[in-house]
């Protein structure tokens, strides 16, 4: 969980809770400070993410305004949701039916879980000194006082729903972890993101309600000034981290400050905009906002001349995937577009490419087919495997490639592939993120001891079978192309598929390089070297170190860039086309 309070780290390491640093006592926390804030306000509205204990948030709340010596009123808007069987019915279309991973995009809104017209219709109690509306949807009702929103990160939401101490939108108990999380993804955050967007400019105070008994929270008005500072310098997203099946050993041993007491971190979602959050801190406080209000707000600043295609929608996303010591991924493919449309309500589908981080003891990465690939042949032995519990023979089918550091893969939609045991990948990808059919997973159960969801006949809909032989050594393997050097730096291409949205870039450079944004938003990560400095034309300074990802938005203009090592960086930068 995010410290209330950040320690600094002696010597430049990677940086587990990055944060744009503002001016001195911007950032409160207690519900002491918030209670002192708000008792000027006869009428104050709660809005907030579902997720967030609203019960307990009001509890504590209102031991201390009646201290105070105010009456207070509260409403809670759990009471004009619509019954659990009519939400059941308007959700189920976007749930997959039995599918246990994947739904629909819904197109709901927030206001369809509600009673909209007995919810606007709340009046306030003219006998009490201080009425307050609580729950997600609040601002729904129409009352004109003090909006407040409470936000709360994405991880916390999942650690929350697997600790079975919340449920989904409307939903009057939990559910299995993971049947939570796709209505998480597929209906409740769909909706919610739609209303967070409509109140984000004229909420009056946002709440970080990760800690339910240490909120913090920050003026409104600040919070906008500080996303709009950062739409034009450079920052990184907070990093989380998850153990999963395969996971390795690399991140629990060179990255500082996460807890150990776990099986192992197969993933770090360096960049996963959908989920990440911002942090901010003013007096060595922390606050998080999710990535998304960044982009609701400033998206044309972030992307430049992307953003008419893009929207709000940030299109790429970074994370690590860890094997070292561990396992290999599963043998999985991506949907084509149209699938991804037809099936999933998406625009955009997941195209991937796996950059060799770090490796060791010979490993190798599975890409594409062999020559002889038989695609019935090769769906009867997944099947086979699958009804009989019987081990596959990927070596038949798969062509498996020796990999080493500063490797490019090249993984477009459709393509089979999975990272060998013995890898740090850094993926690099469009920002779609779930959509992953696995087709076969090595026998082996996930963390909770189930067996892990196989999508053998979606894969087969998906795969491009002519993806095989020469063709994966001539179009799937990236080999850097010199596009421009200079005194002590060199600046190459790494070609992406033609079917790949974004380009890759690398920069070898032993001293200073300066880069132009040319308005268009650029997403780095610094692949060797132990840490460079970073000043933007507006004049913001910011230190990565090694393996840490940062964004520079289109409006930043230009960068300069300054090597801390004594031998060469290398600067990995992807880039949309």
């Amino acid at each position: 969980m995010l410290p209330v309070s950040k320690s600094f780290l002696k010597g430049r390491k990677y940086d587990i809770y990055p944060s744009l640093k503002i001016n001195d006592n911007q950032i409160f926390a207690g519900f002491e400070t918030l209670a002192e804030k708000i008792t000027g306000f006869r009428k104050i509205i709660i809005d907030g993410y579902n997720g967030v204990f609203f019960d307990l948030f009001r509890e504590r709340l209102d031991k201390i305004i009646r201290k105070k010596g105010f009456t207070v009123s509260w409403i809670n808007t759990s009471r004009f949701f619509k019954t659990q069987q009519q939400i059941n019915e308007m959700t189920a279309p976007f749930l997959g039916r039995n599918d246990p991973l994947f739904g629909k995009r819904t197109s709901l809104d927030l206001e369809d879980f509600f009673i909209v017209e007995e919810l606007k219709t709340i009046s306030p109690d003219p006998d009490s000194d201080i009425n307050i509306l609580i729950g997600p949807g609040s601002a729904l009702a129409g009352w004109d006082g003090l909006l407040i929103y409470i936000d709360v990160p994405k991880n916390e939401i999942q650690f929350r729903s697997r600790a079975g101490s919340v449920s989904n939108l409307g939903w009057k108990t939990a559910s299995s972890p993971k049947k939570m999380y796709k209505c998480f993804y597929f209906v409740d955050w769909v909706v919610l993101n739609k209303h967070k967007e409509k109140i984000l400019p004229s909420a009056g105070i946002f709440v970080d309600g990760q800690r339910p008994e240490m909120p913090v929270w920050i003026e409104g008005a600040t919070l906008r000034e500080s996303l709009r500072f950062l739409s034009c310098n450079v920052f990184r997203a907070r990093p989380w981290f998850e153990p999963g099946a395969w996971g390795g050993t690399w991140i629990k041993n060179n990255i500082p400050g996460l807890n150990k007491n776990v099986p192992n971190y197969a993933w770090s979602f360096e960049l996963i905009t959908p989920e990440n959050g911002l942090l901010i801190e003013s007096s060595s406080l922390l606050f998080e906002i999710s990535f998304d209000c960044l982009m609701y707000l400033y998206a044309e600043q972030v992307l430049g001349d992307y953003y008419p295609k893009s929207g709000t929608d940030f299109p790429i996303r970074f994370d690590f995937l860890d094997t070292f010591n561990g396992g290999n991924l599963s043998l999985q493919c991506h949907p084509r577009p149209q699938y991804m449309k037809e099936n999933f309500g998406e625009d955009h589908t997941q195209e991937e490419t796996y950059y060799i981080l770090d490796t060791k003891d010979d490993a190798s990465v599975f890409l594409g087919f062999c020559e002889n690939i038989d695609p019935e042949i090769f769906r009867h032995d997944l099947e086979e495997s699958y009804s009989k519990r019987k081990l596959f023979d990927p070596d038949k089918f798969i062509r498996r490639h020796c990999v080493k550091k500063h490797d490019l893969l090249l993984i477009p939609y459709g393509t089979i592939h999975g990272s060998g045991k013995d890898n740090l990948v850094l993926e690099i990808s469009t920002t779609p993120y779930i959509f992953t059919f696995k087709m076969y997973d090595w026998q082996r159960p996930d963390l909770d001891g189930k067996p892990r969801p196989l999508n053998i006949e979606r894969g087969m809909a998906n795969l491009f079978f002519d993806r095989k032989g020469d063709y994966v050594n001539e179009k799937l393997i990236a080999r850097p192309e010199l596009l421009d050097e200079g005194p002590g730096w060199k600046l190459f291409r790494l070609s992406t598929h033609e079917t790949h949205s974004y380009n890759i870039h690398r920069y070898h450079f032993r001293n200073v390089i300066d880069i132009n944004t040319g308005n268009n938003c650029l997403v780095m990560s610094l692949t060797e070297g132990q840490s460079i400095d970073i000043e933007t034309k507006n004049g913001f300074k910011m230190t990565f170190c090694y393996a840490e990802t940062f964004v520079v938005p289109a409006a930043a203009k230009s960068v300069r860039i300054r090597n801390n090592s004594s031998a060469e960086a290398i600067l990995v930068t992807a880039f949309m086309k």
